[in-house]
């Protein structure tokens, strides 16, 4: 498959679960998580990932603890992006608990699957570091999946 247009891809990605998982996620934390569908394009995933995160701004969060789940499903590739305010406070065995939850779907090619695995085990962790606080809580991201295409 050369080329994946946003409706081809929006048949691989459910909108609504998706969604509905981030809002579940975020009633753990105070961390905000967003999601990122690539078309296919040539190169380091991680990269392109990075300058996502950036068009996202997801920099901009007050405790700088945005996650960005990147997939490019015509690759069957992922990146997951943390800001600073994570890396301050877990390990890398965080990051490889969440690629471990979404690895065995994604090469099953179960996007959904994988995505619901990832951003819920997402919430439970970074409930320990950045707890829900509750009314105080401000969902200072859009939980909409983002279909910007490659960077």
């Amino acid at each position: 498959m050369a080329f994946m247009r946003k409706h081809k891809m929006l048949d691989l990605i459910d909108d609504i679960k998706i969604k509905a998982a981030i809002a579940l996620a975020e009633q753990q934390t105070s961390g905000e998580i967003r999601v990122s569908v690539s078309s296919f394009f040539w190169g380091n995933v991680r990269r392109v990932a990075a300058k996502a995160f950036q068009r996202l701004g997801m920099q901009a969060t007050r405790d700088r603890n945005g996650i960005l789940f990147f997939i490019v499903p015509s690759r069957h590739a992922f990146a997951i992006i943390g800001d600073e305010g994570i890396h301050q406070k877990v390990g890398q065995e965080f990051w490889e608990k969440l690629v471990a939850a979404m690895a065995v779907d994604f090469k099953a090619g179960n996007f959904n699957e994988g995505l619901v695995r990832g951003i819920t085990e997402a919430g439970r962790l970074l409930g320990v570091h950045f707890p829900y606080q509750g009314e105080k809580d401000v969902n200072e991201l859009p939980d909409d999946i983002d279909f910007g295409g490659k960077e």
